[in-house]
């Protein structure tokens, strides 16, 4: 079968297509016919430490498709059941989906909008709900809404009852993000948005940061920050991987900052929040009310042009690959 891989090198990383072996199922895993995958930024960026200089790994985190093939426990799958979850080296025409991982694709949903669910979903769902113990009417503020973190984090918000700000640089991107519910739109590229914000809610700030950009805006997001306010710092695509930190609001505001990444966690840590995920998520899918917001779909062959399009910063929402 075809799949994609990533080199790292001294000079960077390389994509790579090559023909490998189609993968046999494990006693609790299923063999999907992938039908699509969703980009996510961090696995094409060397600074994320996904993959170490001198190794090569196969792409891919998420995606939808059929199940063709079960392992001796997993007689309780049909064969043709149509299903989504994180899996490693997705960007392929087949990979192995766990059996703890396996969700059941909700029917109102496209291929292409399920494959773009299972990562960025869990990713902050942890933001929101595991660490960052989002309540109805609450106050959230996404750094980099249009990207597809920030795109997730806003409907999901908005689908717990919360209210929405987002920053971007783009009036344009903010403007279709109104129709997804964002309650207001902020056009900044840099770190000027503190008196907006509190305008907006009226002197009492955020109860719960976003931060999706990086080190460029950590500090006006601190110092926007209510008391008791939670703060998920989630990717630094401005590189910048160092800030400043005001101490005195951190400890006068009672403040929590926690990272998101499953980078040095093992697989039972990363699925341990699977149960209640499904439990809290999955319903709202299945009823329509949280749908992904996909940019736009590429073909299989043109994942190097996809990669590309993503790293432009000209998205809202998912990038997804149709193999």
């Amino acid at each position: 079968m075809r799949s994609y891989s990533m080199n790292s090198t001294t000079k960077g990383l390389e994509l790579v297509l090559k023909e490998v072996d189609q993968p046999k199922p494990g006693a609790k895993q299923v063999l999907v016919k992938i039908k699509a995958a969703g980009l996510n930024r961090g696995e094409f960026i060397a600074g994320h430490g996904l993959i170490q200089v001198g190794k090569s790994v196969m792409l891919g985190m998420e995606a939808a498709g059929e199940v063709v093939a079960l392992g001796q426990e997993m007689t309780h799958i049909p064969i043709g059941e149509a299903v989504f979850g994180r899996m490693r080296g997705a960007f392929s025409e087949y990979a192995l989906l766990d059996d703890i991982e396996l969700m059941p694709k909700p029917a109102l949903l496209s291929w292409e909008q399920a494959a773009g669910m299972p990562l960025s979903c869990m990713v902050v769902f942890d933001m929101l709900v595991l660490q960052g113990r989002l309540k109805p009417n609450e106050w959230v503020l996404v750094n980099g809404v249009s990207s597809g973190a920030g795109v997730a984090a806003l409907q999901m918000a908005k689908a717990l009852g919360a209210k929405v700000i987002g920053t971007s640089g783009s009036e344009q991107k903010l403007t279709v993000l109104n129709s997804l519910g964002l309650d207001h739109g902020i056009c900044a590229r840099q770190a000027d948005y503190y008196d907006e914000v509190m305008a907006i809610t009226n002197g009492y700030g955020i109860d719960l940061v976003i931060n999706t950009v990086g080190g460029s805006v950590f500090a006006q997001a601190i110092q926007c920050l209510a008391l008791h306010g939670r703060y998920a710092m989630v990717g630094y695509v401005d590189g910048q991987l160092e800030a400043k930190i005001d101490l005195k609001a951190l400890h006068t505001k009672r403040l929590s900052i926690f990272g998101v990444s499953n980078k040095l966690l093992s697989p039972a840590e990363r699925a341990k929040p699977l149960e209640q995920f499904k439990q809290d998520i999955l319903p709202i899918l299945h009823a329509g009310r949280l749908t992904p917001w996909v940019d736009r779909v590429f073909d299989f062959d043109q994942l190097p042009q996809a990669r590309e399009y993503m790293q432009s910063n000209q998205h809202i929402g998912k990038v997804i690959i149709r193999v």
